[in-house]
């Protein structure tokens, strides 16, 4: 058969060009390749130069078209991550829903501000500091305070660490500990929040019959708590009946009373700041032995007139001992005896003002008071007010934390914001340190302006309410302020829960729950409502804010614990996926936190803290023994991949959640004869990826027959495990023999490893003799075979380049994004940066558009992605505006195929073809002080000028044997591998225009061909691809996301 005479068509070039492309700063480089052919031949030559010209290729990534089949291109991926994100809108509207706009201010701030600012802080906590004084008071709100501040430093990791979707806190639980945790953790959010609502109405009711309007009660007298408490309860049901309407009917109407009940709120803490800087002496109380009178007795200037004899028909009631209602009603008591007083009723001062220097000082001390207690030891007598319940230390802190509770409110909201990763910890973290701040004042603003006997009246029986007294300019301001804010904050608790429960009963943990996953006609959650009004109805029928207060205060300590236990989890793991936006957290400070939350429980009531332990546990236990088989990347499956035995048999169920994803890594060590891997650099480099925290499959293969050779294998695993212990690889060494290697190293890649240990990544060197040797066939047969497997390929080119562990790299690690696989290409240099030889390093994400792409919108997106991915990168989009097939890719090509034609025709043994290459391969590189021969024929010297600009070698005519009997039919190269050379040359093009000094160069690696005959060309299209750059990272997925943006 012929070969070609005259068709390289190539530039003229002088010998200096090319001299001066073959060194720059002491490496090989390429100058321009030639676009044009002008080469002296026949007209037949001719006609096919000027053919090959009007060629052009449909696509420019000709090169990954069966990639293509399957996978999608980086702008298609882009833009359909856009389109999961974005919110939809429906059908019928002609007008798309607006993105999510809401800020940190707006989104977090204000909504957790106002769910923390609660009626805790207005009816209960003046009380707290008159029964624990200003210093164990101080105390309690620190400790609240600071564990609420510790749950937002886990919180905003947790938040962080991707999207976060619909369900808030649930989400983030659920998938960051799994479905048993999660199914737990969702059910006491549940009953936290539904409580909660029971506990604002409450709050609310207390607020209105109590103080606001005091004639609306249906029972009498209100001095009385049995009483009073049946008031609460028939107007607290009216109450969350109608709430439960507005829910129903008007989820709408819920953000519009918000944005009112938070102004309210902003009021309310003015108006109790510009009354604590009031230096006026103000509200006098009748009290008798220091505690204060029940029944609003008048401590104006005594008037017989209006005191009638007849105890019925009394119309005002003065503080004076001559009051006949004083004298009647301690008439027999400790106070009087035969009709004379022997302690006479007095007024006092109920605010002196923070101008009253000793009034912090008398209210330092705790004076906790048993019920019926008017003083410590001693039961109140008369109208004496005393108190309605047993307090300590402990009671506070359940009733107290309360008033921390909310943090969780932005998070919940973290679909409608426009930067949840900057917004939640931001404003979460500001909200806490502000509500902190105003709780902690308030401590010292009641205790250093408001009389001790005073703040010890818990249900303003004997003037009112102390903290709307004192406020400035009116009562009305709080009084209105924090009924407006109880009542909201109940209506919001009420149609959060259901809500949740509803996204617990999808999820399909518990299936009693499912039916209540159902929406009603409306959309909404109706019979989740249902339920949920039921339960707050239970706290409602409890009637007394300090009973059902620390029921609240459990179900949220524990959900506090479930952060806590999985940002430790998550760090303590440091799974690949764990890349938390937010900083500045740390293990030990969750560990820390998670044990306080252990210990409120127990403070607030050890038979409360029982309770929700063993709910929780009831409910984990009966999930697991349902089986659940969701998968979510949770925590304790990444704990389970470093267990043993019961570890390996659970992970043998389901494979990993991509969160959990990490490269468990087989590597193909060659060793020479004296056990040595032939190449130690492919151990650096993996050792260089252990922030994974994988294992490493180290296997090497000996050729010959085991038994024969016992010795020999353990002594070469000796050596390989010696290399391995010095690289610091976590993992297993593995040495067989076997009488043939190239069937055996695909047996180890499907068969390597131990039931969920099995690897997925195989790491394999580039073949630096494959034109020389059949090494080309083994190399393409394992990529193949781990295709097949669904298993990631890593190949290292030019490893000798490639660092050691004592180096220090810096420049950048350049990603060339053509195909998205699984995300593996935005991993690795994730784990390699991790490294101290690759910390400094700047990752840059390159990817490659066409004429028809909107490049804009594409750098866009992919900068929203890497910013979703928690990836500092530089991102650029290239273009390959030009579609046109070059000569010089028209001739490479066809010289590709003349000489794997010619290979393939003489079909020679192994030696038979070394012998026949040497006579007609020439070296690829040839010496600057060589000069190309005058005598040759000019065809000839455009095909060494070709040589010379692309390090390939090119076969001339003269070198075959017997070439004039060549077959002449072989004169056009195949359509596809034109395209194909077409992709490699031209984004080689790229690559080198951009990235020739980057420290490292990470590409696709394309798919195997179909056809084995296609293989030799396939490894010349990757050997054009990587052409001159000296460390190149060849990268294929195995198919499976191994990196999300969710959390």
């Amino acid at each position: 058969f012929h070969f070609m005479a005259t068709r390289f068509n190539v530039a003229d070039v002088t010998l200096e060009t090319i001299r001066d492309g073959e060194q720059q700063n002491g490496e090989l480089t390429t100058p321009n390749r030639p676009s044009a052919p002008d080469i002296p031949g026949s007209e037949e030559n001719a006609n096919v130069a000027k053919n090959q010209i009007t060629i052009t290729s449909e696509s420019n990534f000709a090169l990954y078209e069966d990639d293509f089949e399957q996978k999608q291109r980086v702008p298609a991926f882009l833009s359909s991550m856009v389109q999961h994100n974005a919110p939809s809108a429906s059908p019928k509207k002609e007008k798309q829903k607006k993105s999510p706009k809401l800020g940190t201010v707006m989104g977090v701030y204000l909504p957790c501000v106002q769910n923390i600012i609660g009626v805790i802080l207005f009816i209960r906590l003046p009380w707290a500091v008159g029964e624990a004084g200003v210093g164990e008071c101080f105390l309690i709100m620190f400790i609240c305070c600071l564990c609420a501040f510790l749950t937002t430093i886990s919180l905003s990791a947790i938040a962080t660490n991707g999207v976060v979707p619909a369900g808030g806190p649930y989400f983030l639980i659920s998938r960051n500990l799994g479905p048993e945790f999660g199914g737990s953790a969702g059910l006491v959010f549940y009953f936290g929040n539904t409580f909660a609502a029971a506990l604002y109405m409450l709050g609310s009711i207390e607020l209105l019959v109590v103080y606001i309007a005091p004639q609306m009660a249906i029972f009498e007298p209100l001095t009385d708590p049995d009483v009073l408490y049946n008031n609460m309860r028939v107007y607290g049901t009216i109450l969350l009946i109608l709430t439960a309407i507005i829910v129903f009917f008007g989820v709408k109407f819920i953000s519009i009373v918000g944005v009112v009940s938070m102004v309210m709120v902003l009021l309310a803490c003015l108006a109790i700041y510009a009354g604590a800087f009031d230096p006026r002496p103000r509200v006098q109380i009748c009290t008798l032995d220091g505690v204060a009178l029940e029944g609003q007795i008048s401590c104006s200037s005594y008037n017989y007139s209006d005191v009638s004899e007849v105890y019925q028909n009394i119309t005002k009631r003065y503080c004076h001992p001559s009051d006949p209602y004083l004298r009647q009603v301690f008439n027999g008591t400790t106070y009087m005896k035969n009709g004379e007083w022997l302690i006479e009723p007095m007024c006092k001062i109920g605010v002196p003002g923070l101008m009253a220097t000793n009034t912090i000082n008398e209210n330092a001390a705790s004076m906790y008071l048993k019920e019926g207690e008017a003083k410590p030891g001693q039961q109140g007598q008369g109208i004496q007010v005393t108190a309605n319940v047993d307090a300590d230390f402990f009671v506070l802190v359940g009733i107290l934390f309360n008033a921390v509770t909310g943090i969780m409110a932005g998070s919940s909201r973290s679909g409608d914001l426009k930067d949840a990763q900057k917004s939640i910890p931001t404003g979460t973290i500001l909200a806490t340190l502000t509500t902190s701040m105003l709780s902690l004042t308030c401590v010292l603003i009641f205790g250093g302006t408001v009389s001790r006997f005073y703040l010890q009246d818990q249900l303003g029986s004997s003037v009112g309410l102390p903290v709307a007294l004192m406020a400035w300019p009116s009562k009305w301001v709080i009084l209105i302020g924090a009924f407006v804010a109880s009542t909201v904050a109940g209506l919001q608790s009420l149609a959060s829960a259901p809500k949740l429960l509803q996204a617990i009963a999808n999820d399909h943990l518990i299936p009693i729950l499912n039916y209540f996953g159902r929406p009603g006609f409306n959309g909404e959650p109706t019979f989740a409502l249902l339920l949920t009004v039921c339960l707050a109805e239970v706290g409602v029928l409890i009637a007394s804010v300090d009973s059902v207060a620390p029921i609240s205060t459990m179900f949220f300590l524990i959900l506090d614990l479930l952060v806590h236990v999985a940002c430790t989890l998550q760090s303590f793991l440091k799974a690949p996926n764990w890349r938390p936006r937010f900083h500045y957290y740390h293990w030990t400070v969750s560990l820390f936190g998670a044990l306080l939350c252990i210990v409120l429980m127990f403070f607030s009531g050890w038979y409360y803290a029982l309770s929700a332990l063993a709910v929780t546990l009831l409910v984990y236990k009966y999930i697991e023994y349902r089986g659940a088989e969701k998968e979510w990347g949770d925590g304790i499956r990444g704990l389970s991949l470093q267990a043993a035995r019961y570890s390996l048999l659970k992970l043998e169920e389901t494979p990993p959640h991509t969160k959990n994803w990490r490269p468990q890594v087989l590597v193909l060590c060659k060793l020479d004869r004296n056990f040595i891997p032939a190449q130690p650099k492919i151990l650096s480099f993996i050792s260089q990826l252990k922030a994974g925290k994988g294992l490493a499959l180290i296997y090497s293969v000996l050729e010959g027959i085991y038994t024969n050779n016992v010795a020999e294998t353990s002594a070469a695993k000796m050596s390989l495990k010696r290399f391995s212990d010095e690289n610091k690889i976590d993992g297993f060494c593995t040495v067989v023999a076997a009488p043939n290697v190239a069937t055996t190293l695909p047996i180890i890649v499907q068969g390597a490893g131990l039931g969920g240990m099995r690897h997925n990544t195989v790491v394999i060197l580039w073949p630096d003799s494959w034109k020389t040797k059949d090494t080309w066939e083994l190399f393409v047969g394992i990529i193949r075979v781990a295709s097949c497997a669904q298993l990631a390929v890593l190949v290292p080119k030019g490893i000798d380049w490639f660092p050691s562990k004592k180096d220090k790299m810096k420049g950048n690690i350049d990603v060339w994004w053509v195909v998205h696989d699984g995300g593996l290409l935005m991993l690795l240099p994730f784990l390699l940066k991790q490294h101290k030889v690759w910390k400094h390093c700047t990752l840059r994400i390159f990817t490659v558009a066409e004429p028809t792409d909107n490049s804009i919108q594409i750098k866009k997106d992919l900068e929203n992605f890497m910013y979703q991915l928690r990836l500092e990168a530089v991102v650029s989009v290239v273009e390959l505006t030009d579609s046109d097939i070059s000569a010089y890719t028209y001739e490479r090509t066809l010289v590709m195929e003349q000489r794997n034609y010619f290979l393939q025709r003489l079909n020679l043994n192994r030696k038979e073809r070394s012998r026949e290459m040497g006579l007609i391969r020439r070296p690829s590189v040839i010496p600057a002080h060589e000069e190309v021969m005058d005598t040759e024929d000019p065809s000839v010297q455009a095909i060494r000028m070709s040589e010379l600009q692309t390090g390939e070698t090119v076969t001339t005519p003269a070198e075959f044997p017997n070439h004039q009997e060549l077959d002449t039919t072989l004169t056009k190269p195949m359509e596809g591998n034109v395209r194909r050379m077409n992709t490699s040359v031209k984004l080689n093009e790229m690559i080198k225009k951009t990235s020739t000094d980057a420290a490292l160069v990470i590409v696709n690696l394309p798919s195997p061909p179909k056809n084995k005959n296609d293989e030799k060309n396939y490894m010349e299209f990757l050997d054009v691809l990587t052409e001159g750059l000296q460390r190149v990272l060849l990268v294929r997925g195995g198919g499976r996301e191994v990196i999300t943006i969710f959390s």
